[in-house]
Order: structure tokens, then C-alpha cells, then sequence
């Protein structure tokens, strides 16, 4: 088993890539479902996840193919194909493995008008059902079976008939599921409550390139008229703005200087108004972010929403920073309910933190301490990353394929800046 070796106490300085969004590209990968010609996705990250979701597709009968990448490059092009599907159905053995998988729903009952999806998995970060997915669909005309973990969704005659879907409560997922279902709908759909990050954008603009049509894209409200088909494209994923901004505070948390390079401003400012609140000093140039802390870290008051609020997934990341800010910090996450599983490892290296119910206090230290720590989902991972890059002597980090899941190459992007960290195998 691989764990992640960090030597604290080096300050980041220098140009630090940022990849293809993980949370886009697995939105856009079950497109190529809807549609029996070739989609081409520019700028993949090399993930674990990634590869899972390119397996998934395989069992379904599209092809996965990798054009002209070197190891050494960051990112990958890759050309999907499902000029027939040859099952409707997502087996447990891949799907428990990936909560993503879900996504395979709408465009399976959208194009074959029938999906039987396994229950999902991914990170034990609490309760995250997908009764909201199930209703979008029932509600475009779905008709869905729940049986010995399954989910089966068949649409009447084949092809679901559209509607209007109003969401009780904003869902990313839920909302690109419900994208993906109406865009070969026989009507039209209309979808209230929709989410508004930035990957539904990009899920939008692939959709559109693909010959979909969908009005108030960005907006809470999308209207989206079903189409017989949808032909192939060419598509360049976002800039992953949760890797951009993890990046942004490993150069706080280390009084280091980092140029983000490809981050996009705009899909960020949440994170990078949090940053400045905390006196880093943020410089948005035409390549992208500039990141430089060099006179110390204030306190935060931060609480987890939907876009364009704080992100929950920056969350962890922005409590390790915390760590080292002069004063007490409060941290507030609304978005799901166990997200502090991080605490007690950072605990082991000196920090200050006490949670009760979804909030958290995170006390400033004048130093953390090296220990070896256990991550249990992707975004802790990081937190810990954080932690060790600011700790006196070596930090040990356990179970890495929570990291080999969302942040390419890591410890090479961070050896390049200055870091003194390495992946080590334990045989």
C-alpha cells in the first residue's frame, strides 16, 4: 500500500499547473451515451476516478480511446464511442466504488429508454441519497423500480415524454442527471431549483456543442427542448477550481508564493474573497491566479453552500490553513452532515479544533508536528497534504487512493514548487 511521505517547513514558490476538473469530466464523460457518434474530450485528468468511469462505459458498449499521451504530460485527450450500447445496466462491482456512476442514469433512460444502475458509492462523507435523481426522472415521465439494490428506470414507449422539475433543495448531480434525461426528450422540460456551478456549465456548453437545446444556462432555471439526436463533438474540460484553490492554500499555509496556472478566477471567487479575508493577496492574470502569502493568516467565519457560496469541498482544505491563522476560526458545513472525519488526524499533528454538530472551531497553533495519519475521503486527503507541507519534521500519509482520485500527480506538482514530499510503497 502506497502512502504519501511529506518533510515539512519548505515554503511553495514557483508555477504550479492546474488540471482538467475532476467533478466536470465525470459529467461530461456519460454525454458520449447520448449519442452513437465519437465525443472527444480534451484536457482529462489522469485519475483514478477517471479510469473507473472509462471501465463503466465499457461494460455499457462504448469504447474508451487515449490519443497521443506522453506519461509525462498532464492530462489526456480521450475519444468515446457508443455507436451501439450493449447493456443498460451499471453493475455494483464498479459503481460501489464511485458515486459518480449515478450519472449514467439519465442518459441510459434518455437514449435506450430503460438504465438499472446499482446504488452508488464514493466517499463516506455522509448521507447523500439519490431520491432527488429519482424524482427529476419521474417527473420528465420515468417510470422507477428500487429492488435488491438496484435502480431500475424505464421510460414509457421508449422515449420520456419531458416535464417540469422543481427541486425541494439545490443538487449538482441531481440537476446534471435531469440535463442529460431531458435533452432527448420527445418535449420540452423545464428545470426550477437547478444548480448553478460552474461544472453544470461546462455539462450545458458540451450538450449544446453536441446539439442540444437549452436555454438560461448559468441561471437557476433551465429550459431545455428535447431533440430526436445528438451528434458527436469536441470538448476541452474546465480548469478544476477545488484543485486551484487546495493549491491556494497550500501556498498560505506555507508563506509560499504560487502561480495557479490555467485556474479560472471566476469560478472561484468564493474561495479566493475567503483567501483574501485571510490576508493572502490574490493577483488574477490572463494565464491565471497568482497566490501570495507572506505577511500571516487571520481568522475565517466560513459556512459550506451552494454555488456561488463556499464550497463544500474546499472546506477541510481551508481548515488545515486555519490551523496556522492567529486567532480562533469558525467553520460551519450545511452541505453534509459527517464532513469533519478529518479532525481527529489533524488532532494527532497539533491542532487546536472542536466540533460540535456541523460547526467547528479551529483555534490557531504556533506549530504542527509530523505524524503519520489516516485519510478517509478525497478532500480530507488533501487537508492532510496541507497539514504535513506546514509541520515540523515528517508526516506519513495513509490510504492515497483518496488522493489518486481527484489530484493528478500531486506529489509531483508540489515537488516542483518546492515541496519535500514523495509517494513511498510499502511493498
Amino acid at each position: 500500500m502506497d502512502r504519501i511521505l511529506i518533510r515539512g517547513g519548505n515554503r511553495l514558490q514557483g508555477r504550479l499547473p492546474i488540471s482538467g476538473a475532476k467533478n466536470a469530466a465525470l459529467t461530461l464523460m456519460p454525454c458520449a451515451l447520448l449519442t452513437d457518434e465519437p465525443v472527444t474530450l480534451r484536457n482529462l485528468p489522469r485519475l483514478a476516478d477517471v479510469d473507473s468511469f472509462g471501465h463503466l462505459l465499457n461494460q455499457l458498449g462504448a469504447s474508451t480511446q487515449i490519443e497521443g499521451a506522453r506519461p509525462e504530460d498532464f492530462g489526456r485527450v480521450m475519444t468515446i464511442r457508443a455507436g451501439r450500447l450493449t447493456a443498460t445496466e451499471a453493475p455494483y462491482d464498479i459503481v460501489r466504488k464511485m458515486r459518480a456512476s449515478i450519472l449514467v442514469l439519465g442518459p441510459l433512460v434518455g437514449r435506450a429508454g430503460e438504465a438499472t444502475v446499482s446504488l452508488p458509492g464514493g466517499c463516506a462523507i455522509g448521507n447523500r441519497p439519490i431520491d432527488l435523481h429519482l424524482k427529476a426522472l419521474e417527473e420528465m415521465g420515468a417510470e422507477i423500480e428500487l429492488a435488491a439494490g438496484y435502480v431500475k428506470a424505464s421510460a414509457p414507449g421508449g422515449r420520456l415524454p419531458g416535464g417540469c422539475v422543481t427541486f425541494p433543495v439545490v443538487s449538482v448531480g441531481a440537476t446534471e442527471n435531469a440535463l442529460m434525461a431531458a435533452v432527448t426528450a420527445k418535449g420540452g422540460s423545464r428545470i426550477e431549483n437547478a444548480a448553478r456551478e460552474p461544472e453544470i456549465v461546462d455539462l450545458c456548453n458540451l450538450l449544446v456543442a453536441m446539439g442540444a437545446s437549452i436555454g438560461g444556462i448559468g441561471s437557476e432555471t433551465l429550459e431545455v427542448e428535447g431533440r430526436d439526436r445528438l451528434h458527436g463533438a469536441t470538448y476541452s474540460v474546465m480548469p478544476d477550481r477545488i484543485e486551484a484553490g487546495s493549491y491556494a492554500c497550500a501556498a498560505a499555509i506555507t508563506g509560499g508564493s504560487l502561480d495557479l496556472v490555467g485556474a479560472h478566477a471566476g469560478d472561484m471567487r468564493a474561495t479566493l474573497q475567503a483567501l483574501v479575508e485571510a490576508g493572502v493577496t490574490i493577483i488574477e492574470y490572463e494565464q491565471g491566479v497568482r497566490v501570495e502569502a507572506t505577511n500571516g493568516l487571520g481568522p475565517l467565519t466560513l459556512s459550506t453552500a451552494p454555488y456561488p457560496g463556499f464550497a463544500t469541498d474546499m472546506q477541510a482544505q481551508f481548515m488545515a490553513m486555519l490551523c496556522k491563522a492567529d486567532g480562533a476560526s469558525v467553520l460551519t458545513e450545511t452541505i453534509f452532515e459527517n464532513r469533519y472525519m478529518h479532525v481527529p488526524e489533524l488532532a494527532r499533528m497539533g491542532a487546536d479544533i472542536q466540533v460540535r454538530g456541523r460547526t467547528a472551531v479551529v483555534r490557531g497553533v504556533d506549530r504542527l508536528v509530523g505524524a503519520p495519519v489516516m485519510a478517509t475521503d478525497l478532500r480530507a486527503s488533501m487537508s492532510l497534504i496541507l497539514a504535513g507541507l506546514a509541520a515540523e519534521g515528517e508526516t506519513h500519509v495513509q490510504r492515497v487512493y483518496h488522493l489518486d482520485r481527484g489530484y493528478e500527480r500531486l506529489e509531483e506538482k508540489l515537488s516542483a514548487v518546492g515541496a519535500d514530499i514523495e509517494r513511498v510503497s510499502d511493498g
